[in-house]
């Protein structure tokens, strides 16, 4: 075996071990922030989008019905007016 081979292959395992390494504290990283985001955002009273869509509905029909009523005031007004 030519002795360059084994430099070579000797910066090889070191290079791959590094990589192992970052991708482990990579990983960890992730884990990390993800974590820190999902406490930050519990953290605060946010609405999920099922409430949201649920509160947004109740409210639509809540201004339909007004409108209607604010119909029906009108046409009773304009019934005693006559």
């Amino acid at each position: 075996m030519n002795p360059g081979n084994k430099f070579f292959d000797d910066i090889s395992k070191v290079m791959t071990s590094a990589m192992g390494v970052a991708q482990g504290a990579k990983t960890e990283a992730e884990t990390a922030m993800k974590s820190w985001m999902d406490r930050w955002l519990a953290d605060r009273d946010f609405v999920t989008r099922e409430e949201f869509d649920a509160v947004r509905a109740m409210a639509q029909k809540a201004r339909e019905e007004n409108a209607a009523l604010e119909a029906r005031i009108a046409a009773l007004e304009a019934k005693l007016a006559k």
